[in-house]
């Protein structure tokens, strides 16, 4: 049987939660379909030891502030999926937990959403569904000859399974760094990345990331130039255990290497690396592929989208997938005002 609503959610991960709280607050009808059997989105797979790159209190979603975790200047993955979890209880918000949404299908004045807890039918929808289900691995030649392990940030979890071994870690970005200053101290450690690795210097945080996403996205708004400042997103936070691996001498990056081979890697001037394993922190891609019948999508898989509503289908609405649906939108600090802002031009549409 389909039931109806206003506007069907998709994902009760952060940026589900932060919709969810604004959609209340305009005392819009909805629903929040999430895929995961408990609250926390992402945050309940990642790896043992990630921690935050700002303080709790910079680190909230709309309403509620993150309560301070005792002993850390910045909170772990744990501390984050306690926070959603209150947060999504502290104001109702309408989760309905195991619902895999399939597809989204335009059907007259509604949208359609399956899911294999039932059908929806609402007048827009808010995909939120992140890009942590859709994690990328760049076609380098010869990676399927490798006879080693090779997995990606989203299977690694501890430096313990890897004690011993000869480790590549490829990725020169934040993820990338925590893992490789998490293995060093274990095992045989080589890190590649494309460019040599740029920290942020000690005393800045994801504060000032924030905060350059912010100006960027108002400097490409205003048909200004969005170069230059302190911070860039492509920077590592050097956050307590990347830094103390790094004053140690143990982050030396490698450039990248041309291919694989079954016992290793090669450079283009024929130097070699034997490897146990490869750890793959390549970034991800949008997880959109409910949308398939839509015919939306773009380069990359993106959606073309003015704000968070995209330009080819005024009732659909893209929340947290990073800059082009909000500057910082996929940080807990950065999804608030996008998050806002979609629930407000739903309002219009849905009164017009």
């Amino acid at each position: 049987m389909t039931q109806r609503t206003d506007v069907v959610v998709i994902g009760g991960g952060q940026a589900g939660l932060a919709a969810g709280y604004h959609l209340r607050r305009l005392g819009l009808e909805h629903v929040i379909l999430d895929a995961q059997a408990a609250p926390g989105g992402a945050w309940q797979h990642t790896w043992d030891s990630l921690h935050l790159f700002s303080p709790a209190q910079y680190s909230s979603l709309p309403g509620r502030l993150m309560p301070a975790q005792p002993g850390q200047t910045y909170p772990d993955a744990q501390h984050v999926v306690q926070y959603l979890a209150d947060y999504e209880k502290r104001y109702e918000l309408p989760v309905q937990r195991g619902a895999w949404v399939d597809a989204v299908h335009r059907d007259g004045a509604c949208l359609r959403v399956e899911s294999d807890s039932g059908d929806w039918r609402a007048r827009a929808v808010i995909s939120a569904t992140g890009t942590w289900t859709r994690p990328f691995i760049p076609a380098v030649p010869g990676r399927r000859e490798f006879s080693g392990r090779q997995l990606h940030t989203v299977q690694y979890k501890s430096p313990a399974q890897f004690a011993g071994q000869r480790v590549i870690v490829v990725g020169g970005g934040n993820s990338g760094a925590q893992i490789a200053a998490d293995l060093a101290p274990v095992a045989e450690l080589t890190w590649v990345t494309q460019r040599p690795p740029r920290y942020l210097a000690d005393d800045i945080d994801g504060r000032a990331l924030f905060d350059a996403a912010t100006a960027r996205r108002r400097a490409l708004d205003a048909g200004r130039s969005a170069t230059g400042g302190v911070a860039s997103l492509g920077d590592i936070v050097a956050v307590p255990p990347v830094r103390a691996a790094r004053d140690a001498g143990l982050l030396h990056a490698k450039p990248m290497f041309t291919s694989l081979r079954a016992t290793g890697v090669e450079w283009a001037d024929g130097t070699a690396a034997e490897a146990d394993a490869i750890i793959w922190c390549t970034g991800f891609r949008p997880a959109l592929a409910h949308f398939v019948s839509m015919r939306l999508r773009g380069n990359r898989g993106h959606i073309a989208t003015i704000g968070t509503r995209a330009v080819d289908e005024p009732r659909l609405h893209l929340l947290g997938y990073g800059d082009w649906t909000g500057p910082a939108s996929a940080t807990l600090i950065g999804v608030g005002r996008p998050a806002r802002a979609a629930a407000r031009e739903i309002q219009q549409l849905l009164c017009a």
